[in-house]
């Protein structure tokens, strides 16, 4: 499994952006191949993060291309930072 996580700064509407990003972005994550799992969270004041989980190294790539060209186009002043980005191989899990 591989991880793309993204954090934001500097949102200025934390709930638009989280309608915007389960209505119209998370479909397409959904759409890639060898997705697993994505998380948008709210850590208050205008920082927000996400995390998207892929089966391959490729799926957590393409998650961070289509973030920023979607942000680009959809949020360009909701989301006016670019987001900070780590990315790679998922070594530990666990599950409830």
């Amino acid at each position: 499994m591989y991880a793309a996580v993204r954090r934001y700064e500097g949102i200025t509407d934390d709930a638009k952006a989280g309608r915007m990003v389960a209505e119209s972005f998370v479909p397409l994550l959904e759409d890639v191949p060898g997705f697993i799992a994505y998380y948008w969270i709210d850590a208050g004041d205008g920082v927000m993060a996400s995390l998207s989980v892929f089966d391959s190294k490729e799926g957590a790539d393409r998650s961070v291309q289509i973030a920023r060209a979607w942000v680009a186009e959809h949020a360009p002043t909701l989301i006016p930072n670019p987001p900070r980005v780590t990315e790679g191989p998922v070594v530990a899990s666990g599950r409830a």
